[in-house]
């Protein structure tokens, strides 16, 4: 290995290293950088993957969703999905003290408060489309989601 690439090589290792850390204290699943002609991307879960076979990928086991009552998936063609209006991070109660603001089997009306997704630090509120009940909570709390994800089933 030169010189020149072996410490291309530190560098690299360096930003993983970064990375999982910051992986690790944000509770993210992944993250991405790209500097020069190097793009690097962390992930908690799946498997290693090398992106523009330039950098190397780490990942690790995502742990596993905490207080959440969850079916495996639920159908995104459903009527009743209640899918993310931008990319950010779910919190499903309004501080880490409070109970949720719905879960299964609750009743929410027309315009109530289901979830908040905080995106650029500030909290967005996401109001149920539709009264009903709520058959399906797909996220978990402090998840990342992407723009028009499935969050809820409300029935």
């Amino acid at each position: 290995m030169t010189d020149k690439n072996k410490s291309k090589h530190d560098l690299e290792a360096g930003w993983i290293r970064e990375l999982a850390d910051i992986l690790i204290d944000t509770g993210l699943t992944d993250i991405e950088i790209e500097k020069n002609d190097i793009r690097l991307r962390v992930s908690r879960q799946g498997n290693a993957v090398a992106v523009n076979n330039v950098a190397p990928v780490v990942a690790a086991a995502a742990p596993p969703p905490q207080n959440v009552d969850t079916a495996p998936q639920a159908p995104s063609t459903h009527p009743g999905t209640v899918k993310s209006p931008m990319v950010g991070t779910v919190y499903l109660a309004p501080s880490p003290e409070a109970k949720n603001f719905v879960k299964i089997g609750d009743q929410v009306n027309e315009g109530q408060t289901i979830m908040i997704v905080e995106a650029m630090k500030t909290m967005n509120p996401i109001t149920a489309p539709k009264s009903g009940k709520v058959t399906t909570v797909i996220v978990s709390n402090a998840q990342p989601v992407e723009f028009d994800e499935a969050l809820f089933v409300i029935e």
